[in-house]
């Protein structure tokens, strides 16, 4: 077995870029980008007002003074003049500052009579101008790589970018195993279950922008997994879902290896999910997980998903990790990582974790009660309550 590192090393390096592709912004949410994006323009591309009320000179910013209004500003429309010693332009948010105008005062710091302002006592410093290219400058970028949220949009179509160049989606067909298995509202024999690890690493994958191919089940033979194995082909990772392990129906190595697949490793030192595989087969990865229902989502969530951000060119890493304390004490930990379900709430005094006592791999409904994974090192002492412990948000 090798460790939970390790098996992340060995799969990174398994994960090329997938390519690129141009796509309009409203397509790029979330999409990794590829490209720097480089501004066109300055944001203000001019001096602004940043408030409703006078553009005025800074001669004429004295309390009391009486000036005389000679024209409007608005967003959109500016002023084609320019404004002289005693004289005062309406301004309205967002509107060009007029030639002559060093400042904007306040409409609720001036009494207004007919066509002049009488300025108040106490006077503000600000300007409340917006200098031209106080946001950014034609040529300022945003470098790649970088996923792309929604005030980065909003940050590039203000650069006036219409498109920009992304990650392709990965593609990842998902490939179930068992002879047990059938398909959410069919209905199961005196010996079957129904599939659901397929619909959790679906979402995880398309949560990180992958386009999700799932496969038929395959039966527990050799001519079905070949069959349904060849249907993931052009895929760029292909996740096998049970049949990884040593039984006799476990097919999955022995077949994989005969279609050619070079193995990378087999068999990690953590639970739940010991049994994972890793290799390449043809053009894909292969990455074989457990078919327990939690062995496979958690290794979604701690392999998986770190390798589709690769696929798509952001720095290899690991899941993030976050720091709370024990809410309980926990026993001392074996010689496997454990990454245990677990629910995280926040306190006065910090955030706090709690272990289900219920750990087995088999129990969906404690993994849909956790929002946290506790991380366990190899070997670790037991820890009393109040203990700081790493976790993986889910």
């Amino acid at each position: 077995m090798i460790s939970v590192d390790e098996a992340l090393g060995r799969l990174f390096a398994l994960c090329a870029p997938v390519g690129t592709e141009v796509v309009p912004l409203r397509r790029a949410a979330g999409r990794v980008l590829a490209a720097p994006v480089v501004a066109r323009l300055n944001q203000p591309p001019f001096a602004a007002s940043a408030m409703d009320g006078y553009a005025i000179r800074e001669a004429d910013h004295q309390p009391g003074a009486c000036l005389n209004i000679i024209g409007e500003a608005a967003a959109g429309k500016g002023f084609s003049g320019s404004v002289g010693p005693d004289q005062a332009v309406r301004i309205f948010t967002g509107a060009p500052v007029p030639k002559g105008a060093e400042r904007v005062i306040l409409q609720e710091d001036v009494i207004r009579e007919g066509d002049r302002i009488t300025l108040g006592d106490k006077l503000e410093a600000a300007t409340n101008i917006r200098a031209a290219g106080q946001d950014f400058s034609a040529g300022d970028r945003i470098a790649a790589p970088r996923r792309l949220a929604p005030s980065d949009l909003a940050l590039i179509a203000a650069m006036n970018v219409a498109e920009v160049t992304v990650a392709r989606r990965p593609v990842v067909a998902l490939l179930a195993t068992g002879n047990e298995l059938v398909m959410p509202g069919e209905v199961p024999g005196p010996d079957q279950i129904i599939a659901s690890n397929s619909f959790a690493l679906g979402a995880l994958a398309e949560a990180e922008g992958a386009e999700v191919r799932m496969l038929p089940i395959a039966r527990d033979d050799a001519e079905s997994l070949r069959f349904t194995l060849g249907l993931a082909e052009g895929a760029d990772l292909v996740v096998t879902i049970g049949g990884a392990s040593v039984g006799d129906h476990d097919l999955v190595a022995p077949v994989t290896e005969a279609m050619g697949m070079e193995r990378s490793f087999y068999k990690i030192a953590m639970r739940p999910g010991k049994p994972l595989m890793a290799g390449r087969l043809g053009s894909s990865i292969l990455l074989g997980v457990p078919g327990n229902p939690v062995s496979s989502i958690v290794c979604g969530h701690i392999f998986m998903r770190p390798m589709l951000r690769a696929l798509q060119g952001l720095p290899p890493a690991p899941a993030p990790v976050h720091r709370a304390r024990l809410a309980r004490p926990v026993a001392a930990n074996g010689p496997r990582a454990h990454y245990m379900r677990a629910r995280v709430e926040a306190a006065e005094s910090g955030a706090r974790i709690t272990a289900f006592d219920r750990q087995d791999s088999a129990l969906l409904s404690v993994l849909s009660e956790a929002n946290a994974l506790l991380v366990r090192p190899v070997g670790d002492d037991a820890r009393p309550e109040g203990t700081e412990v790493d976790y993986i948000p889910l």
